[in-house]
């Protein structure tokens, strides 16, 4: 009898013999050769099948080395470089010896980043002909980028390696007059002298010197500032100037007539400007002693005044001047410091929407960003000929104004307009040139991660030391960017954001971001009157969307540094991606921990000897013996090199990290100069539990924050670690491995308002009196965010040299809203700011991923509770929905004067000086502005609260209302079904009863629910005081 053909099947997987590595379809493999004392063949699996007898067969496709081709070697990575060939073969799964990598451009790492298993490939060869595809070679610049045809590089004499001129301090006209140039490494003022034309790029000692004359400048400014005259016996103290902003009477230009914007370049406009301008240096010089001031700014297109930098007594003259309407201290201005698309559901939902996929999402839509400015050379900024731009925006005027490495090409079409301003920079600080670039160039990093969040171009590689971490995509990729740089390393002011704000509005953007501004209200005005807030209102005025993070100062309550209706909060949460760590110990226990990072050497199976960092100091060592020398890794100098090197170092987050003193960078530096096999970053259980955050690290290394999980690992190195009497180590046995730590995981609860987030409720004076807005507006991913870096990040050592960074903040949650209105803005073009911010508030939901109520981190670490409207406002935004909200509630310019006009804490002197407006018309109260919310803050016996929606359908619709009354109050709704047709309008009474009175704020909603499946939510959030009116 005939023995019948055993079945074959696809395999998902094989498990190489001898080992616990499993290979997929794809993978590059290395496998066993023919002849003995050859390498290893290296191949990539292209199928894998099994048979029931248990034989496993792969498919490949093989790899040549430079060697075995007919082409020979081309000069790249030498023996690391591979060919893809077009030979395809059958093999036993059993001639699989290991996994490889084989990095590609998109792929691409440094040859100091990678191990005895990585190769590169940059070609496809064809054995037949010997031909190469393509035909050119690419060469990577130090930051990484690659070699473009069309843009000038400069090649180093010494080590030939390539570089972007601007990435060694040059521009492009020096280096086309370059006869030589040797990089860093390879210059000594020693050993080598420059021809006239030549140049040596020596950062270090650059640095190093701007590093000394930065303490000198410190030092002389400290001494001018604490200096005394002593004069008659007496002590004569000079006043400390400070910058003051000033509203003056009058209409700005935007306003000018009858309203109506006027034409930039008309005589008109230029005019009425000039006036304005004229008339705050009159006001100066009358007002004023002649040297007492400098004027840095005139406000003049949508506010009348201008900025000072006087002293205080100086003043208050001006608020005694004739026209003067308010007078405001400068309170500084503060940082709100891949994936998200896809969780927001984005690439199905909206993009489909708005023309099939990401080559037109934001098209015709201008973005401005008032923030540290832009890396113009970032790829997530580049602008594609293949794809270039079809719509109109001719209603923006912008201008790219150029300086240090911000040349005029910068300006490509998808950045539109780049502008700087420092004038209040530059008056209260003495500048640090080599990062406080005067030009729109970012080199903090943080303009650059929010303008990419907003608009970065879709499906841009991110890639960390050398490992890929998928496709960075913007929320809105075809928008424009407009760059109002306002913010340095060294100092922000609000005077430079408040000019920011006034010039993009002037040049006509369609949404201005703001994740940069005060971080504490104002001392002697109400919240909504400041200065900075009525910039936001006037901005919305002209119809601009203006979205502002809420602020980092969460959980406290009442944190929220967004105050004013007219512009939409941005709360932050986490997204359902995580990048666990661990470490495994010697007696198989698995710690978890946080930290990108690859594993240690034997991808985190292989053990290595494990130390704590105050057992190996170094015996003869004159350091101090602090923490940061004994426990932290801070010094190298501290650590015995012949223990450390190969060793997991144990390092302890103590004293120097809670006052700042210490940081990662610093262990990262230490690990690197001793040779650690890698380091473990733990809490010390006397301080307790830390905040860890994913950072990439250039070495192996994990962070430990949790105090039960660091006693576990304590207490087995103990038991391995054999002390004398006096405590001193003599025999390490504890064994460790770092396990991958790059690679994310998608099973978290998601979205969960983050403990940073700063909380409601909202407040009108700096002693926090509630009001009766809803802050935050809304919830929107903002832990944990890959997007756009700067590689100079003056800010943040330890981000250095990156092109990406991961951050948190609502800082990156803002821009996400800010790119979604973009899209509604696209679909929906007649639509007001307000009925955008309406459609992202009714259509959010409270609810996860997994259909549970949204929690909220609390103050204690690993805590949580659910969360109310004070930390969601009216919950996680989702896009598709705004897309189509049924119904929208509208609220405009007047609107708003009628809501400042009815606080009973505000007089109509006050709005008057603030905004030129008199209070003729009022509101009943202050909750009857037609916002996508309800809040009461003293509810006594009942109130009846009127909302106005608007039918934004094209078709008639029945909507049914229902009402979930906070605990304590009764909700009645008038009427409770109403048919509303297309544009129609439909008035919706709400009395609110109090039935119990309450210790604070609860909580519950009123719901509309559309025959045509529209569902309006509306927040209510009610304190009920007293079951009596009096």
């Amino acid at each position: 009898m005939a023995k019948t053909r055993p079945g074959k099947r696809d395999a998902d997987s094989y498990t190489i013999r001898g080992t616990n590595k499993v290979v997929r379809a794809g993978d590059c493999v290395l496998m066993r050769p023919s002849d003995t004392g050859k390498p290893p063949y290296v191949a990539r699996i292209e199928k894998i099948e099994a048979d029931n007898r248990g034989n496993t067969k792969v498919r490949v496709r093989w790899y040549y080395r430079p060697e075995e081709s007919i082409g020979g070697r081309r000069q790249f990575h030498g023996a690391k470089e591979l060919f893809l060939s077009d030979h395809y073969d059958v093999q036993s799964a059993h001639t699989i010896e290991g996994k490889c990598t084989v990095h590609s451009f998109k792929s691409y790492t440094k040859l100091e980043n990678v191990g005895a298993e990585d190769y590169y490939c940059r070609f496809e060869y064809k054995a037949a002909t010997g031909a190469f595809t393509p035909d050119r070679v690419a060469v990577y610049c130090k930051c990484e980028m690659p070699y473009n045809p069309d843009d000038l590089m400069v090649q180093c004499e010494g080590c030939k390696d390539w570089y972007h001129p601007a990435c060694v301090g040059m521009t492009i006209v020096e280096a086309k007059k370059l006869d030589s140039f040797l990089c860093s490494e390879c210059s000594s003022e020693e050993d080598v002298k420059k021809p006239q034309n030549a140049f040596s790029a020596s950062p270090q000692a650059g640095a190093k010197i701007s590093q000394l004359m930065r303490q000198l400048c410190d030092t002389i400014t400290a001494v001018l500032l604490h200096f005394s005259i002593f004069l008659c016996d007496k002590v004569i103290f000079a006043e400390e100037r400070a910058i003051y902003l000033v509203l003056m009477e009058g209409d700005p230009v935007a306003l000018y007539g009858d309203g109506r914007r006027l034409d930039v370049n008309s005589e008109v406009f230029k005019a009425h400007a000039k006036r304005l301008v004229d008339s705050h240096d009159q006001l100066l010089q009358s007002a004023l002693e002649t040297g007492s001031y400098s004027k840095l700014y005139s406000f003049k297109h949508i506010l009348n005044g201008f900025a000072v930098h006087t002293t205080p007594s100086q003043a208050e003259k001006l608020k005694e001047a004739p026209r003067v309407m308010l007078v405001e201290r400068d309170r500084g201005a503060k940082l709100m410091t891949t994936y998200t698309p896809q969780f927001l559901g984005l690439p199905q939902g909206v993009w489909t929407q708005e023309g099939g996929d990401d080559h037109n999402a934001g098209e015709g839509i201008v973005i401005g960003f008032v923030d540290t400015g832009i890396n113009p050379t970032h790829p997530s900024f580049a602008y594609d000929p293949l794809n270039p731009f079809t719509s109109n925006i001719s209603h923006f005027l912008g201008a790219c104004k150029t300086g240090p490495r911000f040349p005029a090409s910068s300006c490509n079409g998808k950045i539109v307009s780049a502008k700087f301003f420092s004038a209040g920079a530059q008056a209260v600080a003495t500048l640090n040139s080599t990062v406080d670039f005067l030009s729109p160039f970012d080199a903090v990093g943080h303009g650059s991660h929010v303008a990419s969040i907003a608009a970065g171009n879709a499906g841009v590689p991110v890639v960390v030391n050398g490992f890929y971490y998928g496709r960075a995509s913007g929320m809105a990729p075809c928008a424009r960017i407009a760059v109002y740089k306002a913010v340095y390393p060294t100092v922000g002011t609000l005077t430079d954001v408040v000019s920011a704000i006034d010039q993009a509005v002037l040049d006509g953007v369609d949404i201005l971001t703001l994740s940069v501004g005060p971080d504490e209200p104002p001392e002697d005005t109400a919240t909504f009157s400041s200065t900075f807030d009525i910039a936001m209102l006037f901005a919305r005025r002209a119809g601009i969307f203006v979205v502002q993070a809420a602020g980092n100062q969460g959980p406290a309550p009442s944190s929220v540094v967004s105050y004013s209706p007219w512009a939409v909060g941005v709360a932050t949460s986490s997204t359902d991606r995580t990048y666990p760590g661990s470490v495994l110990l010697g007696n198989g226990t698995n710690i978890e921990g946080v930290g990108l990072s690859g594993p240690t050497f034997g991808y985190g199976l292989l053990l290595h000897k494990l130390v704590l960092a105050k057992d190996v100091l170094k015996a003869s060592g004159s350091f101090p013996r602090t923490p940061p020398y004994v426990e932290e890794c801070q010094y190298p100098e501290a650590l015995d090199p012949n223990v450390v090197q190969g060793s997991v170092v144990i390092c302890t987050f103590s004293e120097g990290f809670y006052n700042g003193t210490s940081t990662i960078t610093a262990i990262i530096n230490t690990a690197k100069v001793l040779g650690f096999m890698g380091f473990v970053l733990v809490a010390n259980p006397k301080y307790g539990d830390f905040v860890a955050e994913p950072i990439p690290f250039g070495v192996s290394g994990i962070m430990v924050p949790n105090v039960t999980n660091v006693q576990v690992i304590l207490q087995y190195y103990e038991q391995e670690t054999c002390k004398e009497e006096k405590g001193i180590a003599t025999r390490f046995a504890a064994k460790a491995a770092i396990g991958e730590g790059r690679v994310a995981s998608f099973m978290g609860q998601a979205p969960v308002v983050s403990r940073l987030s700063s909380r409601g409720p909202d407040f009108i004076n700096s002693s926090r009196t509630p009001c009766d807005v809803l802050k935050p507006d809304i919830l929107a991913p903002g832990h944990q965010i890959w997007a756009a870096w700067s590689p100079i990040s003056a800010l943040e050592p330890t981000l250095t040299g990156y092109n990406f960074a991961l951050l948190s903040g609502t800082s990156m949650a803002t821009p996400h809203v800010a790119g979604i209105a973009a899209l509604i803005k696209q679909y929906n073009p007649s639509w007001t700011p307000s009925m955008i911010a309406s459609a992202i508030s009714t259509t959010a939901t409270k609810y996860d991923s997994d259909g549970e109520f949204i929690m909220a981190e609390g103050s204690d670490i690993g805590s949580s509770y659910p969360s109310t409207p004070f930390d969601f406002g009216a919950g996680f935004v989702s896009p598709s929905r705004a897309m189509d909200p049924g119904l929208v509630l509208s609220s405009g310019y007047e609107d708003y004067i009628s809501f400042l006009c009815s606080l009973p804490e505000i007089n109509p002197a006050t709005i008057r000086n603030a905004t030129g407006e008199l209070c003729n018309n009022t509101l009943d109260h202050p909750a009857n502005l037609n916002l996508p919310s309800v809040t009461l803050s003293a509810l006594k016996g009942s109130r009846i609260v009127r909302r106005t929606f608007t039918n934004v359908g094209s078709k008639p619709e029945t909507y049914l209302c229902s009402a979930l009354s906070p605990n304590g109050t009764i909700v009645d709704l008038c009427p409770t079904w109403f048919r509303i047709a297309p544009q129609g309008s439909q008035e919706l009474h709400i009395q609110v009863k109090v039935a119990q009175a309450m210790d604070g704020f609860t909580f519950g909603e009123i719901v509309l629910t559309g025959s045509l499946n529209h569902i309006v939510r509306i927040p209510l959030s009610v304190f009920p005081v007293s079951t009596s009116n009096k």
